[in-house]
């Protein structure tokens, strides 16, 4: 049976310039999920499948590591819990060499796994059993998220040349959204890096923790803040812990 995308960014039509024939479709997003419960893998690949997502599975972390390396993914779903290579230590290895987003599932949202999941460069979690509306807002939020633009940005910031931003040792290029420090390629994931631009429009600013969760995630409900803590500690060792200060009580402003 034919299943229809219902995600608009995603859609596998649409109708041309002049309502006549639909115009090429993109290829479907391919998830990998890997999960070592059964029953878990059969019905969140189903739901994910019944959204227009191509989904493909694994029982364990070795095994997902293998098809991430062997195929073309547009994001990964892990479970924390895996077998052979759990979710935290296929994060790293996944990290090591790929910006694809990330989200994992755990079955305790205080869980100390998630803190550590989320340092080890994951993007985001949920809590299983996650309801299925708000699984696909995740996906989607961090597949917007790895396909933006850098939006054109006000505020009180150094003076533009050719989109290059230079603090200090730092020169962040907002058209080909790369990032230098002392002369240094610097790789960041999309969340990072979305989260450094937000700062760079407006430093000296403090930005709130929740500002950050609704302009960076996305999302202002059911977020949690720690995700924007340990993003925060993500970037700060990538680009130097002196750009970003902490504003204790209210959040983050970049120095300028």
């Amino acid at each position: 049976m034919q299943r229809r995308n219902h995600d608009d960014a995603y859609d596998r039509q649409a109708a041309g310039p002049h309502g006549g024939e639909p115009t090429a479709a993109p290829a479907p997003v391919r998830v990998l999920l890997v999960e070592d419960d059964e029953a878990i893998r059969r019905s969140v690949g189903m739901a994910l499948e019944r959204y227009g997502y191509e989904v493909s599975v694994a029982g364990d972390g070795l095994t997902g590591l293998e098809m991430f390396r062997d195929g073309r993914h547009d994001l990964l779903l892990l479970d924390i819990m895996l077998p052979h290579l759990d979710g935290i230590g296929l994060c790293r290895r996944i990290r090591e060499t790929s910006r694809t987003p990330i989200l994992l599932m755990s079955a305790r949202g205080d869980s100390p796994d998630v803190v550590a999941g989320l340092e080890a460069g994951a993007d985001d979690y949920v809590v299983k059993p996650a309801d299925t509306n708000v699984l696909v807002a995740r996906i989607r939020t961090l597949l917007r998220r790895a396909t933006f633009t850098a939006p054109p940005g006000p505020g009180d910031r150094p003076a533009d040349t050719d989109g290059l931003l230079t603090f200090r040792d730092l020169t962040i290029d907002t058209r080909g959204l790369e990032v230098r420090a002392d002369g240094r390629p610097v790789a960041l994931t999309p969340t990072e890096l979305r989260l450094l631009l937000e700062f760079v429009a407006t430093p000296g600013i403090v930005l709130e923790r929740q500002k950050l969760l609704r302009t960076v995630w996305d999302y202002g409900w059911n977020g949690d803040i720690r995700v924007v803590d340990l993003a925060v500690q993500r970037l700060r060792k990538k680009i130097g812990a002196d750009h970003i200060e902490t504003v204790r009580g209210f959040g983050y402003k970049f120095r300028r």
